[in-house]
């Protein structure tokens, strides 16, 4: 890809996108990056209708694929620009974490200033929520009392033992956690027209070391029945 978009610089070989596609062993082609790729931002800035730079490109292979995935950096400069001006359908990716929701407002200042600048209407259809879920290690839901018969008798025989000031906190801090998810995905549904979450599962850093997908790797894992139902609905995108 840098060669790709290096392609516009002056002085540079004219590379078309469909000279670096490589067939992967997931059945899914890619045109692989480098971290050379960082340098090409800064001569971006100096291209006009740089915004097009990455929508031009895909038009040399545009009507091979049914589908073309883009996936840009996490960092806000031109290939983010690049990807959403390429892009007819835009799938946001957050963390769990804190700081998801900033991320959210500056991607609206984007979107935003692309209608200001470039004229063309930026909207997401989709926010996944990664690492979700009660399975990562320091965020687990307090856990529920149960009903079984086993669990009552064990009640009535055997007085459970008093928690600890450090297990009270850290149970305290586990609720707090919990809340803190819950609200943060209670504003993100109202600011997307369809979320997902996917559960934290080390089946994807298990995955990502053997170079697979996890509908590969680990299709029935939690994170991988997650994904499936995220790809079930992309499918239905006319």
């Amino acid at each position: 890809m840098y060669d790709v978009f290096m392609s516009r610089a002056e002085g540079f070989p004219d590379v078309k996108i469909s000279e670096i596609i490589k067939n992967t062993s997931s059945g899914i082609d890619l045109a692989p990056s480098h971290l050379d790729l960082v340098g090409v931002d800064p001569y971006l800035y100096t291209i006009e209708n740089r915004a097009a730079v990455l929508k031009e490109a895909l038009g040399d292979v545009v009507d091979r694929y049914d589908y073309i995935l883009i996936d840009t950096p996490p960092s806000m400069g031109q290939f983010v620009i690049n990807g959403l001006y390429a892009a007819d359908r835009i799938v946001i990716t957050l963390d769990s974490g804190t700081f998801a929701l900033n991320g959210i407002l500056a991607l609206t200042t984007i979107f935003a200033d692309m209608k200001e600048d470039l004229g063309k209407e930026i909207r997401a259809d989709m926010a996944i929520v990664t690492r979700w879920g009660e399975s990562e290690p320091g965020c687990q839901v307090p856990h529920e009392e149960k009903n079984d018969i086993f669990s009552v008798l064990r009640n009535i025989f055997y007085k459970p033992s008093e928690l600890t000031p450090e297990e009270k906190k850290a149970d305290e801090d586990r609720r707090r956690e919990h809340e803190r998810r819950l609200a943060m995905l209670g504003e993100i549904q109202a600011r997307f027209p369809s979320v997902h979450t996917v559960p934290f599962s080390p089946a994807v850093y298990e995955s990502q070391k053997h170079g697979l997908p996890i509908s590969h790797f680990a299709p029935d894992s939690s994170a991988g029945v997650a994904y499936r139902s995220i790809t079930d609905e992309v499918m239905r995108w006319s």
